[in-house]
């Protein structure tokens, strides 16, 4: 190595940059327009999720509460940390939905659980849910359109009345 690149100095960016670059990347990261349909898809999305959160958090709708699911998730091998993602995902993303704080977060969580579940528990069962009861489990149909729909949501926002808004608001101006 030539000992004039090993002692050149690295270039020192100006500390004015930074925190631009990161008010620009939170803005982005939490603006959204006011689209409604936005707002009916984080809403919708939250309502179909919410049930599946209550089962595994609380026990509601037959599931198993908190203790039970960490136990049934741990002792088929998932990890500690991955189990209470999971958990906090289906429960905690809900919530967020509704207020639309932390859409994009929120809808990326989702769709991570859901995958998951998908590829790892409901594949061997085929596509379709189980109308009829002459599969050994549910399919992959419901996985689509929630996954798509969290999509959407990572990628335009929360729209109307979402929290997000607000936030974006205070990372859009000259001041931090």
């Amino acid at each position: 190595m030539n000992t004039q690149t090993a002692l050149r100095p690295t270039p020192v960016r100006n500390a004015s940059q930074r925190p631009e670059r990161v008010r620009n990347a939170l803005y982005r990261f939490f603006a959204t327009d006011g689209d409604i349909g936005s707002l009916i898809l984080r809403l919708t999305l939250a309502l179909a999720m919410f049930p599946h959160g209550a089962q595994k958090v609380l026990g509601w709708f037959g599931g198993f509460g908190f203790k039970g699911t960490l136990a049934a998730f741990t002792g088929n091998g998932m990890p500690l940390p991955l189990a209470l993602a999971v958990m906090a995902a289906e429960f905690l993303g809900p919530f967020a939905l509704v207020a639309g704080f932390f859409t994009r977060w929120s809808a990326f969580g989702i769709s991570l659980v859901m995958l998951g579940a998908a590829l790892m528990v409901h594949a061997a069962n085929g596509f379709f849910l189980n109308w009829m009861g002459k599969q050994a489990g549910e399919g992959i149909e419901y996985f689509i359109p929630v996954i798509a729909i969290a999509v959407v949501l990572m990628i335009k926002g929360g729209g109307r009345w979402a929290a997000d808004r607000s936030i974006a608001r205070r990372f859009s101006g000259n001041g931090f």
